[in-house]
């Protein structure tokens, strides 16, 4: 919980700073940039988040990693989670940054589950409705999971909408086991 509430207090700081030097979209690329490369890179967060490496190292590794390839904005926070000894909380960071970016250009993360693949035009056509009911930018995230048997599954923000059959099956038999009549009759 701690590390959730750290997170979001520096995502925020630096994404008013960055707001504030007119350069929220750069960092936005340098935090998705970051979020791929800790994600890739195992050994690389293992010696980021050691506490027994010394922060001259990290701070080196950073330096030959990212100067010349980021927004300077973002290697000065880097440096500043490494100066506060922060370094466990990056990726919840990278994040929360994100999120920040997103709820600032109104831009939606939805998921559509269904049991086959779709094809691009019907994928279209659900980001262009989805798009108008929630006057939002939607990125679109297709899963395949053939365990809901057919169907759709549609999942943006806190809304859930279950049309799949094994949502229907479910339903049944959550009716079923509350039947107000005798199950010996």
């Amino acid at each position: 919980m701690k590390k959730t509430k750290l997170s979001g207090r520096y995502a925020a700081a630096l994404y008013d700073f960055a707001v504030e030097q007119h350069c929220e979209d750069a960092v936005f690329q340098d935090m998705q940039l970051l979020t791929s490369v800790f994600n890739e890179n195992r050994e690389l967060r293992v010696i980021i988040e050691s506490p027994i490496m010394p922060a001259e190292k990290k701070e080196a590794i950073f330096k030959a990693l990212f100067e010349g390839k980021v927004n300077p904005i973002s290697l000065q926070f880097l440096l500043l989670i490494l100066k506060n000894r922060r370094e466990p909380a990056l990726t919840d960071i990278f994040d929360n940054y994100i999120q920040c970016y997103y709820r600032s250009h109104n831009i939606k993360i939805a998921t559509v589950t269904t049991a086959v693949e779709m094809n691009d035009q019907l994928i279209g056509e659900i980001k262009k409705l989805l798009e108008e009911q929630t006057h939002s930018t939607i990125i679109l995230n297709q899963v395949v999971n053939p365990k809901i048997i057919g169907g759709v599954v549609l999942h943006v923000d806190d809304f859930l909408f279950d049309a799949s059959i094994l949502g229907r099956i479910n339903k049944l038999r959550a009716e079923f086991s509350h039947n107000l009549y005798q199950t010996n009759f």
